[in-house]
């Protein structure tokens, strides 16, 4: 049994910043792809970020290159994103996923999926 718990999300003004946090397994950790998905009201879930079960590897939607990292903490099991420079159009359900393939960025490829946590960017 796969679990993923996110934390982390909030409020937060335009220009501000936000962490959130994926806890896992240790197993899932070091087995399985991590990704961030979100979601906005009305629009389908498009995909954030991915980070390869090594930690070698990166992969990042365009509209936020530049303003979140992705990190991994090997000691805690744990994926973070790092967010910086928010942006009102960046508000959505922000969720964690864990897949078997490589560096997928299609939400399809994912098996398993956090509850998410909910981000807002407003003034």
């Amino acid at each position: 049994q796969v679990q993923l718990v996110e934390s982390g999300g909030g409020l937060v003004q335009p220009g501000g910043s936000l962490r959130l946090s994926c806890a896992t397994s240790r197993r899932t950790f070091s087995t399985y792809t991590m990704g961030w998905f979100r979601q906005a009201p009305g629009k389908e879930r498009e995909f954030v970020v991915a980070v390869s079960r090594g930690g070698s590897s990166t992969a990042y939607a365009d509209s936020v290159k530049g303003r979140f990292t992705i990190s991994r903490d090997i000691a805690k099991n744990t994926v973070y994103l790092q967010m910086n420079s928010l942006k009102p159009e960046d508000t959505a359900v922000y969720y964690c996923a864990a897949t078997t393939d490589s560096l997928a960025t299609t939400g399809g490829n994912y098996n398993y999926w956090g509850q998410g946590t909910q981000v807002t960017v407003s003034s």
